[in-house]
């Protein structure tokens, strides 16, 4: 993990809705559903650093070379 992220009550609350949601998405197994949250968050990973690596970036819409 690259940093540390803080929420604020509200942030922290809203994060909890979801993952409440995602669970139930998968059946209150939280189990797979972690797992599911780590290949997702993988997954973007490396789109984001594919996009990194390519010459064309996005800022605020727009895409720049």
């Amino acid at each position: 993990m690259n940093r540390i992220v803080r929420l604020d009550a509200r942030q922290e609350a809203e994060l909890q809705r979801v993952a409440d949601k995602f669970v139930a998405y998968h059946k209150g197994d939280v189990m797979k559903a972690l797992k599911e949250m780590i290949v997702l968050n993988s997954e973007l990973q490396q789109r984001l650093e594919d996009i990194g690596d390519s010459p064309i970036h996005l800022v605020r819409g727009r895409a720049y070379q």
